[in-house]
């Protein structure tokens, strides 16, 4: 057996929780996804899905997905810069830019390499990135590959960020780096406090959308048009893997940026492009979200109807502002068997617990659709009311 082997044959964790049978994850849907989804031979309420908008079995993008994949087969079999570059791939970055009011946008295969990609480019020996301490793993990751000295400041502590911001020299490139929406947690991160502290201290502002687009904003464009500071933001990212149905993700900036990215980011230009399908998905999901403004309005109107229930039941629901509501539990293995128990019980919800978040706040984490009813969403409340009281977590 090699040093490898060795080193990994005692990484047994995740068996321990399939002994007792509350490991929660990788479990096999076979359905589309939806408000309710078939898994190990039953239906649940998916309570677990980042799909806001409600669009990934919507008939007019499956249809599109098709169509393209009639058109251009199954995959691009290479790089958009060199021969994997499409007439739609064009076309989304075109609408994605006009949609975020920016010069440019590009397309990247997945979410996490836009992040992984661009922050390992944009900033370099000399500048500075600064992160919000609960930041999205993929900007980690980005930022570990810069050069860059990198500084974290306290989850939306704007003191503890001019605190950093203090220390730093007013002529270098120092690039705040925030998550609009914290996936896990559901709030908001302070855009307009963050962007008097970069107007003062000299800096830049990138915000990853992933969670805000199709949500928040006009149309569903974003944390930072809710604001109304999209012109304040220098770069914008955000994904196709969550409002727009498909899988991938943008950035979206001024031009001379995107130039420069265009032609240096390595997770875009030695990556296979978009496929087809995926490409066209995420175009018709853009498309509908701008023509259905009702939509959006239906996924606010089970929002709050939901956090209100959870607020009325005595649950632990922190700051969030946003579809997701984490249901905070605060032990690892009762936030395990509260999974396991919901399941049993038809409801879908998700597992968080280290590294997602701090050992004393882990959670179970339950968001809305569009096209969830707010009979569902009492279905579930009172099924995670029984469970947590059973447990001791609520009274």
């Amino acid at each position: 057996m090699g040093q490898l082997q060795e080193r990994y044959k005692a990484y047994r964790e995740p068996q321990k929780f399939m002994a007792l049978g509350v490991y929660p994850y990788f479990r096999e849907i076979t359905s589309k996804q939806g408000t309710e989804v078939e898994m190990e031979g039953h239906k649940v309420l998916m309570f677990g899905s980042n799909a806001y908008t409600g669009l990934t079995g919507d008939q007019r993008v499956i249809d599109a997905a098709k169509a393209a994949l009639d058109k251009y087969g199954s995959g691009c079999a290479g790089s958009r810069f060199l021969n994997g570059t499409l007439d739609i791939h064009v076309q989304l970055e075109k609408e994605l830019a006009e949609f975020e009011h920016k010069d440019a946008a590009l397309c990247f295969s997945t979410g996490f390499s836009v992040n992984q990609g661009v922050l390992a480019m944009v900033v370099g020996r000399n500048d500075y990135i600064i992160c919000d301490d609960r930041d999205h793993a993929s900007i980690v990751d980005g930022r570990r590959l810069s050069f860059a000295t990198q500084l974290r400041y306290k989850h939306n502590d704007m003191e503890d960020l001019e605190r950093v911001l203090q220390k730093l020299p007013y002529d270098a490139v120092k690039l705040i780096v925030v998550d609009g929406v914290f996936s896990m947690e559901g709030d908001l991160a302070k855009l307009p406090e963050i962007v008097e502290l970069k107007h003062k201290y000299n800096c830049s502002l990138m915000v990853d959308e992933a969670h805000g687009l199709g949500v928040f904003g006009k149309q569903g464009r974003g944390v930072c048009d809710h604001f109304g500071l999209t012109d304040e933001v220098d770069l914008i990212m955000g994904t196709f893997s969550k409002s727009l149905a498909s899988i991938g993700g943008f950035i979206a900036s001024d031009f001379d940026t995107i130039n420069y990215l265009r032609h240096t980011c390595r997770t875009y230009i030695f990556s296979a492009s978009n496929t087809p399908a995926a490409t066209a998905a995420a175009m018709e999901a853009l498309h509908i979200i701008q023509k259905e403004p009702e939509r959006i309005e239906r996924l606010w109107s089970v929002t709050n109807y939901a956090l209100k229930r959870f607020r009325e039941e005595g649950f632990e629901i922190g700051d969030t502002e946003s579809p997701i509501i984490p249901l905070y539990v605060r032990d690892v293995d009762k936030t395990f068997l509260v999974t396991k128990l919901a399941f049993d019980n038809g409801v879908f919800i998700n597992s968080v617990i280290p590294p997602a978040c701090a050992p004393q706040d882990t959670l179970v984490r339950f968001a809305l659709m569009a096209t969830h009813t707010e009979e569902e969403v009492e279905r579930g409340v009172k099924v995670l009311k029984k469970i947590f009281v059973e447990q001791g977590i609520i009274k």
